[in-house]
């Protein structure tokens, strides 16, 4: 069994520790016919920081956004949204979702879909603003079904922030982004989260959550199985990572003690091992012509492998599937 991660102040947006719960799954089932999407889940995300969820494909996070949103009821358990039901109509109107199955008409142009999108709101962002902060200054007249799918992409963003939303919820909002673009989001999910706003984001980039996240909850197969800072998360797995030019064969390198995984790393050979040093001085003593040196602590993306072929693992030993 995984235990759970303290949660300690995150260091990536705040200055001080969140205080007030605005969204909570409490002991929540949501099953579609025989599939357990999500198991006894507790969750929380409180104001004022970025929360990403993240886990493999088809393990419940797209599931506990849409029940955030009110579009579906759990089986058991309580959804909250700012202290109340999700679908009330209030909270709707201090809510944003950016969703992957968001879908707008083609034919209308960029400035009609926000202009469209900002008048179901009281309180809402001028066009300016939102086109802006999305990037689209140069794109308003164009209609969405002439845009790329990067492009798109920011749209759907810009419909989310249009509200001016107290609450963001973002699922995989950056796919098909490219670099500039991708940065550009982060950025502006930053000021929105320095103006007050909280954000609750999916993602399969592990390097954006590392980037963005205040706190980061692993989910797989329908539980959470670690919360913590990025920081938190990142020691659940020890261990380094060398990879250097050599001429040593990788059969003769996993012989060496402390040697958990090697592999090719196109010209290179990475390595993987609880332990640097020992490993270091075996190579430079066998291969005095080694080139190409690095060593890295394990990141984020060891963690989660780790942490989700643990709770697989302990998954399949006690007969749940």
């Amino acid at each position: 069994m995984i235990a759970e991660l303290e949660l300690q102040t995150a260091g990536n947006s705040q200055l001080t520790q969140p205080t007030t719960t605005v969204a909570s799954l409490e002991n929540v089932n949501k099953n579609y016919e025989a599939v357990r999407a999500l198991r006894d889940v507790n969750f929380e995300v409180r104001s004022g920081e970025i929360v990403a969820l993240l886990g493999p494909n088809g393990a419940g996070k797209t599931t506990a956004v849409q029940l955030f949103l009110g579009l579906m009821p759990p089986n058991s358990g309580k959804v909250r949204v700012f202290g109340a039901d999700p679908t009330n109509p209030e909270n709707r109107m201090r809510t944003g979702a950016m969703l992957q199955v968001g879908r707008v008409p083609e034919t209308l142009r960029v400035r009609e879909h926000i202009d469209l999108f900002s008048s179901y709101y009281q309180k809402r962002l001028q066009l300016a603003q939102v086109l802006a902060a999305a990037g689209l200054e140069k794109l308003s007249d164009r209609k969405f079904g002439e845009l790329s799918g990067g492009q798109k992409q920011r749209v759907l963003f810009a419909l989310a922030i249009c509200g001016d939303p107290d609450l963001l919820f973002l699922d995989e909002p950056t796919v098909g982004l490219d670099v500039e673009a991708r940065r550009m989001l982060w950025d502006e999910i930053r000021r929105m989260v320095c103006r007050g706003k909280t954000v609750l984001l999916t993602t399969h980039y592990l390097q954006e959550a590392d980037a963005l996240a205040d706190r980061i909850a692993v989910i797989n197969q329908g539980e959470i199985i670690a919360q913590g800072t990025p920081a938190e998360i990142k020691a659940q797995t020890r261990g380094k990572k060398i990879r250097c030019i050599t001429s040593i064969s990788l059969g003769t390198i996993r012989q060496f003690p402390g040697v958990e995984e090697v592999r090719e790393d196109r010209e290179a050979v990475q390595i993987r091992a609880d332990e640097a040093e020992p490993i270091l001085r075996e190579l430079l003593s066998r291969d005095p012509n080694l080139s190409g040196l690095e060593v890295t602590s394990a990141g984020l993306e060891e963690a989660f492998l780790a942490l989700t072929a643990e709770s697989k693992d302990a998954n399949n030993g006690s007969g749940l599937n």
